[in-house]
């Protein structure tokens, strides 16, 4: 068009009543227009066979938006990969054997796995749409064997990499032990979550709703002790924002922020380390992430059950075999 802008339309050469050359307008679409063409040559419609390109697209701007901003992100870098094996790929000439051999090709065995469940989940959402109405091929496919981490950070770790950090550090590795949350939870904590003797929780990955005690009876706990001081830390910092961790000056602690803190600490520790010449230490903190306060506080508790209510688990299951990272206390023979 004269605009620039490409339009595709497709049409039927026929006849009229007086045999003359008629165009008949068949739709923008091709499925559509095939369907519409066998029908005035009086054949059998033509099967759909949308190229996964198409579906990618809708799926990326109908089904993604409607899901967690975490899982928006990781669905996206998902579909990046997999629109390099597959965009020009009909929706039914994919088979299980050609999702097996995506799966044995890629490096990455861990997003692979990924990347398979979100084609599975393309595919189941194509059949409601009416794309297709074949068998969903990624269904059944082998996934990667994944071991989960089991990295554990003991005292003398967890101490190395506290005692280098910064205060607003402190306070996000005390809160994430404490309440056993994940770090993008702990940071999104705020001043008007603390109601009575309770600090609410909302999962930001899972939407489960926790309280969590700040007491036992009339006696304050380690977490009730911790938030009294964030709020007075508030209050005397005059902080505007909502948050209860924030840097001296009153800022709230973004991830990039807590990132850049925490890799600092550890950086430290490590060098501490190598300067005492106990290279087993340096190479365990290098090992350390914030991620692993989660763990950590799984498996300091001693009752699973327990654990597990408080990291937001509906299986004990998980917890167990995800979140413990220390072997279980047993008696000996004798």
């Amino acid at each position: 068009m004269k605009s620039g802008v490409e339009w595709v339309g497709y049409y039927y050469d026929g006849r009229d009543d007086q045999g003359k050359r008629k165009e008949i307008p068949l739709g923008t679409d091709l499925d559509v227009a095939k369907a519409e063409w066998a029908k005035l040559d009086c054949k059998p419609i033509p099967q759909k066979n949308t190229l996964l390109g198409k579906v990618f697209d809708r799926y990326e701007a109908e089904i993604i938006p409607g899901k967690k901003l975490r899982t928006q992100k990781d669905n996206l870098l998902s579909l990046t990969q997999l629109r390099k094996a597959f965009n020009d790929a009909p929706i039914n000439a994919v088979t299980p054997q050609v999702i097996a051999q995506y799966r044995d090709k890629r490096t990455g065995k861990v997003r692979a796995n990924r990347e398979i469940s979100l084609l599975s989940h393309i595919y189941n959402i194509a059949r409601e749409w009416g794309i297709t109405d074949k068998e969903n091929p990624a269904s059944g496919v082998r996934k990667n064997k994944e071991t989960p981490r089991d990295f554990y950070a003991d005292s003398t770790i967890w101490n190395a990499v506290y005692g280098a950090a910064v205060p607003e550090l402190k306070d996000a590795m005390d809160l994430a032990y404490l309440t056993g949350q994940r770090p993008a939870d702990v940071l999104s904590m705020r001043a008007t979550d603390v109601t009575e003797s309770f600090l609410q929780v909302s999962q930001g990955k899972t939407s489960k709703k926790l309280r969590i005690r700040l007491d036992a009876g009339e006696i304050i706990n380690g977490l009730g002790e911790l938030v009294e001081k964030l709020l007075a830390q508030r209050k005397a910092r005059a902080v505007r924002n909502p948050y209860l961790i924030v840097t001296e000056d009153g800022r709230h602690v973004t991830a990039p922020m807590l990132r850049l803190r925490f890799d600092d600490a550890r950086n430290t520790a490590i060098a501490k380390a190598l300067e005492e010449e106990d290279a087993q230490l340096a190479s365990n903190i290098r090992r350390f992430q914030f991620r692993d306060i989660r763990p950590k506080a799984a498996s300091e508790i001693d009752d699973i059950g327990h654990a597990s209510r408080l990291l937001g688990h509906n299986d004990k299951r998980i917890t167990e075999t995800v979140y413990r990272r220390v072997g279980e206390i047993v008696k000996p023979t004798r």
